[in-house]
Protein backbone atom coordinates (compact mmCIF):
# COMPACT_ATOMS: atom_id res chain seq x y z
CA UNK A 1 0.00 0.00 0.00
CA UNK A 2 1.48 2.93 -0.41
CA UNK A 3 2.29 5.58 1.63
CA UNK A 4 3.55 2.39 4.03
CA UNK A 5 6.98 1.20 4.10
CA UNK A 6 7.80 -2.17 5.20
CA UNK A 7 10.51 -3.17 7.89
CA UNK A 8 13.09 -5.59 6.95
CA UNK A 9 14.26 -5.84 10.44
CA UNK A 10 13.70 -9.30 12.00
CA UNK A 11 10.64 -9.42 14.10
CA UNK A 12 13.55 -11.00 17.17
CA UNK A 13 15.93 -8.59 16.01
CA UNK A 14 12.97 -5.98 16.57
CA UNK A 15 11.99 -6.83 20.08
CA UNK A 16 15.33 -7.44 22.05
CA UNK A 17 16.53 -3.69 20.36
CA UNK A 18 12.57 -2.73 22.31
CA UNK A 19 13.31 -4.52 25.75
CA UNK A 20 16.80 -2.74 25.52
CA UNK A 21 15.50 0.27 25.09
CA UNK A 22 12.76 0.63 27.25
CA UNK A 23 14.89 1.11 30.10
CA UNK A 24 16.18 4.61 28.34
CA UNK A 25 12.77 5.36 27.33
CA UNK A 26 11.47 4.95 31.22
CA UNK A 27 14.60 7.10 32.80
CA UNK A 28 14.45 9.60 30.10
CA UNK A 29 10.90 10.10 30.90
CA UNK A 30 10.97 9.98 34.68
CA UNK A 31 13.78 13.03 33.99
CA UNK A 32 11.38 14.48 31.37
CA UNK A 33 8.74 15.04 34.33
CA UNK A 34 11.09 17.73 36.28
CA UNK A 35 12.19 19.35 33.37
CA UNK A 36 9.00 19.89 32.00
CA UNK A 37 7.89 21.96 35.67
CA UNK A 38 10.93 23.56 35.68
CA UNK A 39 11.06 24.88 32.22
CA UNK A 40 7.44 26.37 32.68
CA UNK A 41 8.46 27.86 36.00
CA UNK A 42 11.23 29.51 34.90
CA UNK A 43 10.98 29.23 30.64
CA UNK A 44 13.93 28.96 28.50
CA UNK A 45 16.72 30.88 30.07
CA UNK A 46 15.85 28.87 33.22
CA UNK A 47 16.78 25.73 31.38
CA UNK A 48 20.57 26.61 30.84
CA UNK A 49 21.43 27.12 34.69
CA UNK A 50 20.21 23.30 35.12
CA UNK A 51 22.70 22.08 32.25
CA UNK A 52 25.64 24.26 33.48
CA UNK A 53 24.77 23.39 37.08
CA UNK A 54 27.49 20.02 36.59
CA UNK A 55 30.30 21.73 35.50
CA UNK A 56 29.93 24.42 37.93
CA UNK A 57 30.10 22.05 40.11
CA UNK A 58 33.12 20.14 39.21
CA UNK A 59 34.58 23.90 38.59
CA UNK A 60 33.50 24.77 42.45
CA UNK A 61 34.89 21.59 43.82
CA UNK A 62 38.15 21.26 41.66
CA UNK A 63 39.41 24.62 40.91
CA UNK A 64 37.47 27.07 43.21
CA UNK A 65 37.45 25.91 46.43
CA UNK A 66 41.20 24.16 46.25
CA UNK A 67 42.53 27.94 45.07
CA UNK A 68 40.47 29.41 48.66
CA UNK A 69 42.05 26.58 50.41
CA UNK A 70 45.57 27.45 48.76
CA UNK A 71 44.77 31.13 49.75
CA UNK A 72 44.21 30.42 53.48
CA UNK A 73 46.92 28.45 53.77
CA UNK A 74 49.42 31.42 52.49
CA UNK A 75 48.22 33.06 55.55
CA UNK A 76 48.97 30.00 58.23
CA UNK A 77 52.48 28.98 59.25
CA UNK A 78 53.86 25.24 60.33
CA UNK A 79 54.67 22.31 58.93
CA UNK A 80 51.15 20.83 59.76
CA UNK A 81 48.79 20.02 57.06
CA UNK A 82 45.36 20.35 58.37
CA UNK A 83 44.31 23.75 58.72
CA UNK A 84 43.37 23.89 62.68
CA UNK A 85 46.64 22.74 63.59
CA UNK A 86 48.13 25.89 61.91
CA UNK A 87 48.50 29.42 63.11
CA UNK A 88 47.43 32.12 61.36
CA UNK A 89 50.03 34.75 60.40
CA UNK A 90 48.22 37.10 57.87
CA UNK A 91 50.70 38.57 55.28
CA UNK A 92 53.93 37.21 57.01
CA UNK A 93 54.70 34.68 54.49
CA UNK A 94 54.51 37.20 51.96
CA UNK A 95 56.52 39.32 53.52
CA UNK A 96 59.50 36.65 53.91
CA UNK A 97 58.75 36.21 49.97
CA UNK A 98 59.53 39.76 49.50
CA UNK A 99 61.95 40.51 52.33
CA UNK A 100 65.04 41.37 49.76
CA UNK A 101 68.51 43.70 49.92
CA UNK A 102 68.18 43.56 46.01
CA UNK A 103 66.11 41.04 44.35
CA UNK A 104 68.74 40.89 41.41
CA UNK A 105 70.81 39.64 44.57
CA UNK A 106 68.81 36.22 45.69
CA UNK A 107 71.51 35.79 48.49
CA UNK A 108 70.37 38.85 49.97
CA UNK A 109 66.44 37.83 50.49
CA UNK A 110 65.00 35.45 53.43
CA UNK A 111 63.60 33.06 50.85
CA UNK A 112 66.84 33.41 48.41
CA UNK A 113 65.72 29.95 46.99
CA UNK A 114 62.61 31.32 45.62
CA UNK A 115 64.39 34.34 44.24
CA UNK A 116 66.96 31.70 42.79
CA UNK A 117 64.06 29.86 41.25
CA UNK A 118 62.10 33.24 40.06
CA UNK A 119 65.49 34.40 38.44
CA UNK A 120 66.06 30.75 36.80
CA UNK A 121 62.55 30.73 35.38
CA UNK A 122 62.87 34.23 34.25
CA UNK A 123 66.09 33.19 31.84
CA UNK A 124 64.50 30.06 30.74
CA UNK A 125 61.48 31.96 29.48
CA UNK A 126 63.42 34.17 27.66
CA UNK A 127 65.54 31.60 26.01
CA UNK A 128 62.88 28.75 25.86
CA UNK A 129 60.11 31.03 24.63
CA UNK A 130 62.36 32.70 22.26
CA UNK A 131 63.53 28.99 20.74
CA UNK A 132 60.09 28.00 20.78
CA UNK A 133 58.61 30.79 18.47
CA UNK A 134 62.03 30.31 15.96
CA UNK A 135 61.47 26.27 15.79
CA UNK A 136 57.66 26.64 15.63
CA UNK A 137 57.32 28.79 12.97
CA UNK A 138 60.27 27.16 10.85
CA UNK A 139 58.99 23.75 11.30
CA UNK A 140 55.09 24.98 10.37
CA UNK A 141 56.86 27.06 7.41
CA UNK A 142 58.40 24.09 6.07
CA UNK A 143 55.02 21.27 6.79
CA UNK A 144 53.25 23.99 4.76
CA UNK A 145 55.05 23.29 1.98
CA UNK A 146 53.94 20.54 -0.96
CA UNK A 147 56.72 17.68 0.38
CA UNK A 148 56.24 14.39 -0.19
CA UNK A 149 54.52 12.06 2.76
CA UNK A 150 53.89 15.47 4.19
CA UNK A 151 51.11 13.79 6.55
CA UNK A 152 53.83 11.62 8.01
CA UNK A 153 55.91 14.27 8.82
CA UNK A 154 53.34 16.40 10.59
CA UNK A 155 53.03 13.39 12.64
CA UNK A 156 56.82 13.20 13.02
CA UNK A 157 56.70 16.23 14.04
CA UNK A 158 54.05 16.35 16.77
CA UNK A 159 54.52 13.38 18.21
CA UNK A 160 56.55 14.10 20.99
CA UNK A 161 53.66 16.29 22.06
CA UNK A 162 51.54 12.89 22.67
CA UNK A 163 54.46 11.67 24.89
CA UNK A 164 53.82 11.97 28.52
CA UNK A 165 56.67 14.62 30.24
CA UNK A 166 58.04 11.88 32.49
CA UNK A 167 58.65 9.72 29.74
CA UNK A 168 59.90 12.61 27.41
CA UNK A 169 62.41 13.67 31.03
CA UNK A 170 63.47 9.68 31.13
CA UNK A 171 64.23 9.30 27.45
CA UNK A 172 66.16 12.14 27.15
CA UNK A 173 68.02 11.55 30.66
CA UNK A 174 69.23 8.21 29.11
CA UNK A 175 70.48 9.65 26.29
CA UNK A 176 72.89 12.55 28.27
CA UNK A 177 74.07 10.50 31.27
CA UNK A 178 77.73 9.83 31.72
CA UNK A 179 77.03 5.63 29.75
CA UNK A 180 74.74 7.30 27.73
CA UNK A 181 73.64 7.54 23.74
CA UNK A 182 75.09 10.82 23.16
CA UNK A 183 78.63 9.94 24.63
CA UNK A 184 78.44 6.57 22.74
CA UNK A 185 78.03 8.19 19.41
CA UNK A 186 80.51 11.25 20.07
CA UNK A 187 83.07 8.70 21.34
CA UNK A 188 84.30 7.30 17.87
CA UNK A 189 85.17 11.10 17.25
CA UNK A 190 87.78 11.24 20.30
CA UNK A 191 85.28 12.79 22.74
CA UNK A 192 86.02 11.50 26.09
CA UNK A 193 82.25 10.40 27.62
CA UNK A 194 81.25 13.97 29.63
CA UNK A 195 78.38 14.52 32.71
CA UNK A 196 76.21 16.64 30.33
CA UNK A 197 73.50 17.06 33.15
CA UNK A 198 76.25 17.90 35.87
CA UNK A 199 77.50 20.81 34.50
CA UNK A 200 75.26 24.40 34.55
CA UNK A 201 75.64 25.46 31.45
CA UNK A 202 74.94 22.18 29.57
CA UNK A 203 72.04 21.16 32.27
CA UNK A 204 70.80 24.51 31.51
CA UNK A 205 70.60 24.37 27.26
CA UNK A 206 68.91 20.82 27.71
CA UNK A 207 66.30 22.03 29.73
CA UNK A 208 65.86 24.15 26.95
CA UNK A 209 66.33 22.22 24.03
CA UNK A 210 63.94 19.25 25.93
CA UNK A 211 61.22 21.43 26.70
CA UNK A 212 61.39 23.24 23.18
CA UNK A 213 61.34 19.78 21.41
CA UNK A 214 58.68 18.19 23.64
CA UNK A 215 56.28 20.84 22.63
CA UNK A 216 56.86 22.74 19.50
CA UNK A 217 55.07 20.47 17.57
CA UNK A 218 51.69 21.80 19.16
CA UNK A 219 52.48 25.32 18.33
CA UNK A 220 53.56 24.84 14.91
CA UNK A 221 50.23 23.11 14.39
CA UNK A 222 48.55 26.20 15.00
CA UNK A 223 50.75 28.18 13.12
CA UNK A 224 50.14 25.57 10.20
CA UNK A 225 46.45 26.39 10.50
CA UNK A 226 47.08 29.97 10.51
CA UNK A 227 49.49 29.80 7.01
CA UNK A 228 46.77 27.46 5.51
CA UNK A 229 44.17 29.63 6.06
CA UNK A 230 45.82 32.47 4.25
CA UNK A 231 44.46 33.16 1.02
CA UNK A 232 46.44 31.41 -2.01
CA UNK A 233 46.18 34.23 -4.27
CA UNK A 234 47.67 36.49 -2.44
CA UNK A 235 51.41 34.70 -2.91
CA UNK A 236 50.20 34.02 -6.36
CA UNK A 237 49.87 37.94 -6.98
CA UNK A 238 53.60 38.45 -5.43
CA UNK A 239 55.09 36.18 -7.86
CA UNK A 240 53.76 38.12 -10.82
CA UNK A 241 55.06 41.21 -9.00
CA UNK A 242 58.40 39.28 -9.18
CA UNK A 243 58.59 39.62 -4.85
CA UNK A 244 61.21 38.04 -3.18
CA UNK A 245 60.57 35.65 -0.56
CA UNK A 246 61.87 37.50 2.06
CA UNK A 247 59.80 40.27 0.93
CA UNK A 248 56.32 37.67 0.84
CA UNK A 249 57.14 36.50 4.09
CA UNK A 250 57.54 40.08 5.97
CA UNK A 251 54.58 41.84 3.97
CA UNK A 252 52.40 39.05 3.65
CA UNK A 253 53.09 35.75 5.93
CA UNK A 254 54.25 37.18 9.31
CA UNK A 255 51.18 40.09 9.25
CA UNK A 256 48.59 37.57 8.41
CA UNK A 257 50.09 35.05 10.90
CA UNK A 258 50.07 37.30 13.43
CA UNK A 259 46.87 36.44 15.44
CA UNK A 260 48.13 32.72 15.67
CA UNK A 261 52.14 34.13 16.64
CA UNK A 262 50.31 35.73 19.79
CA UNK A 263 48.35 33.36 21.12
CA UNK A 264 51.61 30.73 20.19
CA UNK A 265 53.89 33.65 22.09
CA UNK A 266 51.31 33.59 25.27
CA UNK A 267 50.54 30.00 25.35
CA UNK A 268 54.52 29.43 25.07
CA UNK A 269 54.81 31.75 28.24
CA UNK A 270 52.32 30.17 30.13
CA UNK A 271 53.66 26.87 29.76
CA UNK A 272 57.12 28.02 30.18
CA UNK A 273 56.64 29.86 33.41
CA UNK A 274 54.91 26.61 35.00
CA UNK A 275 57.85 24.34 33.69
CA UNK A 276 58.05 21.12 36.04
CA UNK A 277 57.93 17.56 34.60
CA UNK A 278 60.56 17.07 32.27
CA UNK A 279 63.12 19.46 33.68
CA UNK A 280 62.26 17.57 37.48
CA UNK A 281 63.07 14.45 35.95
CA UNK A 282 65.53 15.29 33.52
CA UNK A 283 68.25 17.60 35.90
CA UNK A 284 66.08 17.21 39.71
CA UNK A 285 67.02 21.36 39.67
CA UNK A 286 70.51 20.34 39.61
CA UNK A 287 73.45 20.63 39.54
CA UNK A 288 72.95 23.14 42.76
CA UNK A 289 70.19 25.12 41.66
CA UNK A 290 70.58 26.05 38.60
CA UNK A 291 67.80 24.74 36.83
CA UNK A 292 65.21 24.57 39.65
CA UNK A 293 62.26 26.63 38.61
CA UNK A 294 59.35 28.75 40.84
CA UNK A 295 57.03 25.42 40.12
CA UNK A 296 59.62 22.95 41.49
CA UNK A 297 60.19 25.61 44.55
CA UNK A 298 56.67 25.16 45.20
CA UNK A 299 56.67 21.49 44.97
CA UNK A 300 59.51 20.69 47.54
CA UNK A 301 58.62 23.91 49.79
CA UNK A 302 55.33 22.41 49.85
CA UNK A 303 55.94 19.04 50.04
CA UNK A 304 59.10 17.41 49.43
CA UNK A 305 61.29 19.20 51.79
CA UNK A 306 61.80 18.08 55.15
CA UNK A 307 61.69 21.71 57.09
CA UNK A 308 58.00 21.81 54.58
CA UNK A 309 56.19 25.47 54.80
CA UNK A 310 53.00 24.83 53.12
CA UNK A 311 52.00 28.65 53.66
CA UNK A 312 55.16 29.61 51.80
CA UNK A 313 54.41 27.28 49.36
CA UNK A 314 50.72 28.51 48.67
CA UNK A 315 51.97 32.15 48.90
CA UNK A 316 54.45 31.63 46.02
CA UNK A 317 51.62 29.57 44.37
CA UNK A 318 49.61 32.63 44.95
CA UNK A 319 52.35 35.06 42.92
CA UNK A 320 52.81 32.77 40.49
CA UNK A 321 49.11 32.60 39.75
CA UNK A 322 48.92 36.75 39.61
CA UNK A 323 51.19 36.11 36.94
CA UNK A 324 49.54 33.75 35.02
CA UNK A 325 46.39 36.00 35.10
CA UNK A 326 48.18 38.78 33.35
CA UNK A 327 49.56 36.63 30.97
CA UNK A 328 46.15 35.59 30.21
CA UNK A 329 44.56 38.98 30.36
CA UNK A 330 47.26 40.15 27.91
CA UNK A 331 46.66 37.19 25.14
CA UNK A 332 42.92 38.38 25.61
CA UNK A 333 43.57 42.01 25.00
CA UNK A 334 46.24 41.22 22.24
CA UNK A 335 43.35 38.90 20.23
CA UNK A 336 40.57 41.39 20.49
CA UNK A 337 42.93 44.41 19.18
CA UNK A 338 43.73 42.23 16.30
CA UNK A 339 40.29 41.34 16.03
CA UNK A 340 38.94 45.00 15.85
CA UNK A 341 41.99 45.48 13.69
CA UNK A 342 41.06 43.03 11.21
CA UNK A 343 37.39 43.90 11.02
CA UNK A 344 38.70 47.74 10.11
CA UNK A 345 40.94 46.79 7.21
Amino acid sequence: MAGKTVSSEPPAKAGLRQALSAPVRLVMGLVDIPMRAWQKLTGLNGMAGVFLAPNMLIFTVFVLLPLVINFIYSTTSGGAIFLPNRTYVGADQYRILFDCGSYLDPSTCAADTFWAAVRNTAVFVVFQVTTMLIAALATALILNRELSNRGFWRAVFFFPVLLSPVVVGLIWKWILQREGLLNYALSPFGFEPFSWLSDRFWAFFFAVFVSVWAHMGFYALILLAGLQAIPKDLYEAAAMDKASPTRIFRRITLPLLMPNLIVVLVLALIRAVQIFDEVFVLTGGGPGTSTMYITQFIYETGFASSLRNPGLASAASILMGIVLVILTLVQLAASSRNEKKGKRQ
